[in-house]
């Protein structure tokens, strides 16, 4: 559950990233949240990121999709787009993260589709989609990310994590 294994990446990113020693994969993974919630990312550029979610294992007590596993699915594949939009001299740190929850989803999997709003220097947007297997909309989220330079701190987190080479 989590693994990365089939992202597509575009070219230039991976050439970017490989010339730094930065294992692609980890870097723009669902990271240990979401590998917990079995969330998948399937396709990433900045112009789009495509991630799935199973239902089961995330659910509210009533037994529907609970709306913060929507949210960590929204939140992830923003921050995958916004990462890829700012390059690697910088990060992605989301700021605010909004989630309209449009009808409940009680199994199979969930499927997000992450685009750009706003792509700056300093801040970037992304609408996430999230439907279910049927192609229903179950929630709509909007997650800003500051964009901000890489400090040394965060690159020996990067290191510790084992995200880099």
């Amino acid at each position: 559950m989590g693994e990365q294994h089939h992202v597509k990446f575009p070219q230039e990113v991976i050439d970017e990233y490989a010339a730094l020693g930065i294992d692609l994969v980890a870097m723009f993974s669902a990271g240990h949240l979401g590998t917990r919630m079995g969330v998948q990312i399937v396709e990433a550029s900045s112009d789009r990121v495509v991630g799935t979610m199973p239902v089961e294992g995330n659910t509210q007590p009533y037994g529907l999709l609970h709306g913060g596993a929507s949210a960590v699915l929204a939140e992830t594949l923003g921050s995958v787009g916004s990462m890829l939009h700012a390059g690697s001299s910088k990060i992605a740190v989301g700021v605010d993260l909004n989630c309209t929850h449009h009808r409940g989803v009680r199994s199979g999997l969930v499927t997000g589709v992450a685009t750009p709003l706003h792509r700056g220097r300093s801040t970037a947007t992304y609408e996430i989609a999230i439907s279910d297997e049927s192609g229903k909309r179950v929630c709509t989220a909007r997650l800003t990310c500051l964009l901000r330079d890489v400090t040394p701190v965060d690159a020996q987190q990067a290191a510790a994590n084992g995200q880099a080479n």
